[in-house]
């Protein structure tokens, strides 16, 4: 889901919450008239508003990231059931490059990893595995990457509050110093300003941090399940059968050079074949891979 959907509904929900973080604030002092939000913004200064709208943005940022992981953090969009059936059943057919353009075609966590690992099919069951490692590591580090922002919101919100605090905190002495105790309200004003914004840093920052832990389990279970998936697929794929053959955008062989049939036939005596069996085209003899096609051959005597 793209942030720019989701930024109106999130900037609303920030407001609400920063509503709700001064609300009970404002009845705390009985039935007497008080201060709507946008009034103690106004009367704190500009350094005030500016750290108000620090607030805010932190505050939107915060939904949207809790609504963009809730939609994306889910096993079936990083592994969705009918692309797990439809692999397996080409898979199991010997169809690998129909596999690799699935994928491609495809653009999820299973997707993206399979693909890097078909894509070294020819190299060995080795170079597969060392390829699903590398690229499931690349995903699940950008899925991570996502989610820890949520962290760093409930470090910051309670810092931006914080230095709400202090400038609160120097208007109100500076109060002090010119009325003295003859103006309490004048005092409590300020002083209520200082409170207002520690609590609305500490109101984004508390849920921040349990949606960041929540994601962040959620993620990992997901993660995991997923990549006992790619093993499954991967496990009984006859890598011996496929030495040499490519698979992916490099793939020229025709649609049987991904099938353990089509390697047994590029078995080729060195006294007899001029041809690749593969592409047809003209070899020397003991020359490999062929110079046409790329084909591995097995020269025989």
């Amino acid at each position: 889901m793209k942030l720019r959907k989701l930024l109106p509904s999130a900037l609303g929900l920030s407001l609400l919450l920063l509503a709700v973080s001064t609300g009970h604030a404002q009845e705390a002092t009985g039935g007497h008239p008080q201060e709507t939000i946008v009034d103690t913004i106004k009367n704190g200064g500009p350094l005030i508003m500016m750290i108000w709208l620090l607030i805010l943005c932190t505050s939107a940022t915060m939904v949207t990231l809790v609504i963009q992981n809730f939609f994306t953090l889910r096993l079936n969009k990083l592994a969705p059931p009918t692309l797990v059936d439809s692999l397996k059943a080409i898979i199991a057919a010997g169809n690998y490059q129909e596999a690799w353009e699935t994928c491609n075609a495809n653009q999820n966590y299973l997707s993206n990893v399979l693909k890097a690992g078909l894509g070294r099919l020819g190299r060995g069951k080795e170079a597969v595995e060392d390829a699903l490692a590398e690229h499931g590591l690349r995903e699940a580090t950008a899925i991570r990457t996502r989610n820890s922002y949520l962290s760093v919101i409930g470090v910051v919100s309670p810092m931006i509050g914080l230095l709400g605090t202090v400038v609160g905190m120097i208007g109100a002495f500076s109060v002090l110093a010119g009325l003295g105790i003859s103006d309490p309200r004048a005092l409590s004003g300020k002083i209520g300003e200082v409170l207002l914004a520690t609590a609305s840093g500490l109101f984004i920052a508390i849920p921040a941090f349990i949606f960041y832990y929540i994601f962040r389990n959620k993620a990992q279970m997901a993660i995991v399940t997923t990549d006992d998936m790619l093993n499954a697929l991967v496990r009984d794929i006859p890598y011996d059968d496929l030495s040499g053959v490519q698979v992916g955008e490099a793939f020229s062989a025709g649609g049987e050079a991904a099938t353990p049939e089509a390697s047994q036939s590029r078995k080729v005596s060195m006294s007899l074949s001029t041809n690749c069996p593969v592409c047809n085209g003209a070899i020397s003899p003991g020359q490999n891979p062929c110079p046409h096609c790329g084909a591995t051959l097995q020269w025989q005597q």
